[in-house]
């Protein structure tokens, strides 16, 4: 062994445990059975080293680079790797020209594998495109990220998408127990005594992100003291004290956020205040800005409950300038109280769905004008243009009410507002009902 291998070697040592705990084949892998199960397609064709170009999608920690890793040593393809967050057109230009030589010399095909790919700017993904096509390369990428929002279409219809999933709980405690008894890898070689419940609560805290549990288990394997007896200790104080905040699959641009936000919204629409809190907790613990919750708050108060209860639009503008000046951590429970409750009062969807068909109107039906009693009569020549002759003013008539057509000829008879039994909306029905009786919903 020469000074250079041996430094090589001492590399791999300090690596990581996480990196160094990484599978080197099939045999060794963990998890994602729905995609590298036994006799699945990705399985197959690593194995026959049949690869297409492929996208790898999912949360951090799940595998995506280590997959690429065990492709790497099972292809006989030769295998090239990029960071899109380092990575410029130049990088790939030159990966390129090693692709093509590789295939002049050798004969051999090319894999290029690009970890966070959605990094990639547009320019940079259509720098691939071509020799993706052509297959001068064949592309896997690694990303967080929603590959239909994020990556190119066009690469994404030329490469088959495997979304990984958090791994189980009982995958992690597996990982666990492999690192500690790999003496090459691993943590064999020290003298640990790893409580079962500690262990328990390294796989759930890390809310199915390896890395994050081995990083944690080595944490506290080389940062506690020895006891009398030269063991390490590994005790659930140990283990709370190393990953002390659980790992959530959040980020405020990713698709974590819209899918969080989106649950949040459908929880008080389905008026389920439970969940809605819970999803609220998700976003505070993740670091979410109060005032992106509260933004939505208020559009759920006009889109989903409406005139049901008109004070839940009140409660959420309250909550949104309350946000403004109180900050965090104090945001929280005036987040809380306006998420409640919304997600409890009665709901209607009505009046989002009369601006919905009245903007249908303006764009789809030609209006010659606006009826002349309605139009603006404050100036010198409006009667001798018959602007607002005839209009009848409903406070000189009983109760403030007189009949009067106030549509648009065209739509004389159209409905955009269908109140709901719900509510408020239930008293506003019956007024309707004297107040425009000719109506009809089209």
């Amino acid at each position: 062994m020469t000074i250079f291998d041996e430094n090589i070697e001492n590399t791999k040592r300090q690596a990581p445990l996480a990196a160094r705990m990484r599978p080197q084949s099939l045999e060794e892998w963990v998890g994602q059975e729905h995609i590298i199960g036994k006799n699945t397609l990705l399985a197959r064709a690593i194995r026959a080293d049949k690869l297409g170009s492929l996208v790898f999608y999912g949360p951090p920690g799940t595998g995506k680079t280590t997959l690429a890793s065990v492709i790497s040593a099972t292809t006989q393809a030769v295998f090239l790797q990029l960071n899109a967050t380092a990575a410029g057109v130049k990088d790939i230009q030159k990966a390129i020209e090693e692709a093509k030589a590789a295939a002049a010399l050798y004969g051999k095909r090319t894999i290029l594998f690009i970890d966070e790919i959605h990094r990639f700017n547009k320019l940079q993904q259509d720098a691939l495109l071509p020799y993706v096509e052509n297959g001068t390369i064949i592309l896997i990428g690694a990303t967080t990220e929603n590959p239909y929002f994020e990556v190119n279409k066009a690469l994404v219809s030329r490469s088959m998408i495997f979304e990984l999933k958090p791994l189980s709980r009982e995958n992690i405690l597996k990982l666990l127990s492999r690192a500690l008894k790999d003496k090459e890898r691993g943590l064999g070689e020290h003298p640990i005594d790893a409580e079962e419940n500690a262990l328990d609560f390294l796989a759930d805290k890390a809310n199915g992100d390896a890395r994050a549990a081995l990083n944690a288990l080595e944490l506290a394997a080389l940062t506690t003291k020895p006891n009398t007896n030269g063991r390490v200790p590994l005790t659930l104080e140990v283990a709370a004290e190393c990953i002390q905040k659980r790992a959530l699959m959040y980020e405020r641009n990713g698709d974590n956020h819209y899918d969080t936000i989106s649950a949040f919204i459908k929880s008080m629409r389905g008026s389920d205040p439970d969940a809605a809190v819970y999803y609220l907790a998700r976003m505070i613990y993740a670091g979410e800005d109060p005032r992106f919750i509260a933004r939505r708050i208020v559009i759920c108060a006009s889109e989903d409950i409406g005139n049901a209860d008109p004070h839940a639009l009140q409660v959420a503008v309250s909550a949104a300038q309350a946000v403004q000046f109180i900050g965090m951590p104090e945001s929280q429970l005036i987040l809380s109280q306006a998420a409640i409750y919304l997600a409890c009062a009665p709901k209607s969807n009505a009046c989002t769905t009369a601006i919905t068909a009245a903007l249908a109107d303006v764009e789809g039906v030609q209006i010659n004008s606006i009826p002349s009693h309605l139009q603006d009569a404050h100036y010198q020549a409006a009667p001798a243009l018959n602007r607002g002759t005839n209009y009848k003013y409903p406070h000189a008539y009983p109760n403030n009410y007189v009949p009067q057509s106030y549509l648009p000829d065209e739509l004389q008879h159209r409905t955009y507002y269908n109140p709901t039994e719900n509510g408020v909306e239930k008293k506003i029905k019956e007024s309707l009902k004297n107040l425009r009786p000719n109506r009809t919903q089209e």
